[in-house]
């Protein structure tokens, strides 16, 4: 028997699960974020987007308009001796990475975005970073085993 003071519930089967959650008095007790690696992508996506575009309108500003060459006056003596700086090398090297890893998790966010089955999602990601270690690793075994002295020099 209700009375007048007592507020009206919806009709159920007077069953405790039939009635939906309120705010209130969540079903669940509220579980703290477990781990911050989106944000962390996300902020990283961020800095390295910056980053690249300083590194490729640089890279592209002194190979091209600095000099009045331009493209014409690139050759494999030119890249031995440009790959013999230790400034070069780490410029190349941070560029090979940041654009790597910055291209990876984009790629990755488009995997989860469209990927629909658990598995399929599982072997794409599985390639990429697969594919990543590979162009990674060989790129950097390039840039940092590489012997100028290995290159004959323009006559």
């Amino acid at each position: 028997m209700t009375t007048a003071n007592e507020p009206k519930l919806a009709k159920t089967l007077l069953k405790q699960y039939d009635r939906p959650a309120s705010l209130d008095n969540p079903r669940s007790p509220h579980r703290p974020a477990s781990g911050n690696f989106e944000k962390y992508a996300w902020l990283f996506m961020r800095f390295s987007g910056i980053a690249l575009l300083v590194l490729v309108f640089g890279h592209v500003f002194i190979m091209l308009a600095l000099d009045s060459q331009g493209v014409h006056r690139i050759s494999a003596a030119f890249v031995a001796q440009r790959w013999a700086s230790p400034f070069w090398q780490i410029w190349d090297i941070t560029m090979l990475w940041l654009a790597q890893l910055h291209g990876g998790n984009g790629l990755r966010v488009i995997i989860d975005d469209y990927a629909r089955k658990d598995r399929t999602r599982f072997w794409l990601k599985t390639l990429l970073v697969l594919s990543m270690i590979l162009v990674v690793g060989l790129g950097s075994y390039a840039l940092l085993s590489f012997e100028p002295a290995s290159v004959p020099t323009a006559q």
